[in-house]
């Protein structure tokens, strides 16, 4: 197969320039691959190369039982010896290197020097913002922050973050190249340590290693208590929607004027904002667009809820672990309890 028949897809390059090749840089080597986009990859660490094959037979693995739809002829990788080598000649760079902020300076400059000036260059940092990175770049309005989720072959979340001196259009372009690819780019607002994501697990781990160091719960338990639980309905539903639909309320003002009264917490870890009027109005004009958005009703996200959660636990009681092997105990008892219909 040609290279042009290979990249016909709106918004797929045809190469990418792939700056490191650890964890993160592998997964993203093996969904531009199997994509059918060629990869250029620099990374002087040993045993790189290796590490890269592992993640791509793994992803080739998950693809195959992902997907009936046939893929396209999959990309090459080549190992080039130079940052310049990676990116010249090439419209997409992503950048991988370990989150260390004077690091991914120099190399995202060393880069930038070396692109075409039209050359879209993303940085998959986790936590530094792009104003940071963009400080040595000779031309920064190119940098955007593209911070995927392990594993990035699988998991298609990507935020999309632009620094102070990033072109507008610049999100907008990438954001085309990761839903060719088959991603979701959620393009974050302001610059904030972490992004939205990694904030939000964040929180939550923090709580863990408190309960545990308190002792109020082993780490077998914390487990236990998100993925029985509300870890279900994550794929279904946000935290902030399934709060609202699993209040009783119809409406996320009367959810929020109810909580407001249900007394205070002495411990600061678990404090708030305060629902005052004009954050109250802030969440329930958002609420009430996005409903308007999806066209739902209250009653049907609970629908869409107990749909979900069914696929969700079906699927899990295939893998017969976590919550779906509860589900085949709880079937095996029905059988020896129920005798079957005639």
């Amino acid at each position: 197969m040609s290279e042009n028949s290979r990249s016909t897809s709106e918004g797929l390059p045809e190469t990418v320039g792939l700056l490191g090749g650890g964890v993160i840089g592998g997964g993203w080597a093996a969904r531009f691959m199997l994509n059918g986009v060629d990869v250029r990859l620099y990374d002087p660490a040993p045993n790189v190369v290796e590490g890269v094959h592992l993640r791509l037979e793994r992803a080739r693995r998950a693809f195959r039982r992902l997907t009936d739809v046939p893929l396209p002829a999959e990309g090459s990788l080549t190992v080039v010896e130079s940052v310049a080598d990676a990116v010249r000649g090439v419209k997409f760079v992503q950048e991988n290197a370990p989150e260390r902020l004077e690091l991914k300076q120099k190399l995202l400059a060393e880069a930038c020097r070396a692109a075409a000036p039209e050359t879209l260059i993303c940085s998959s940092t986790s936590m530094l913002q792009p104003s940071l990175l963009q400080v040595e770049m000779p031309r920064p309005e190119r940098l955007v922050v593209a911070h995927p989720f392990q594993p990035v072959y699988l998991v298609p979340l990507v935020e999309l973050c632009a620094g102070e001196r990033t072109a507008p259009e610049m999100l907008a372009r990438a954001a085309e190249v990761y839903r060719a690819v088959g991603m979701h780019p959620l393009v974050v607002r302001k610059e904030v340590y972490g992004f939205i994501a990694n904030r939000l697990q964040g929180a939550a781990w923090r709580e863990a290693l408190f309960l545990v160091q308190e002792g109020r719960a082993t780490i077998q338990e914390i487990d236990d208590a998100v993925r029985y639980s509300f870890g279900l309905r994550r794929p279904v539903l946000g935290p902030i929607m399934t709060y609202l639909i699993g209040s009783g309320h119809t409406s996320m003002r009367g959810y929020l004027q109810h909580a407001s009264g249900s007394g205070t917490n002495n411990d600061p870890r678990l404090a708030r904002p305060e629902y005052t009027d004009a954050f109250v109005d802030k969440m329930s004009e958002q609420a009430d667009l996005l409903i308007s958005n999806e066209n739902m009703t209250i009653a049907g996200y609970q629908e869409m809820l107990d749909d979900g959660l069914i696929g969700v636990l079906q699927a899990l009681r295939a893998q017969n672990c976590g919550a779906g092997a509860t589900l085949a105990r709880w079937e095996q008892s029905l059988r020896k309890r129920v005798p079957p219909a005639r």
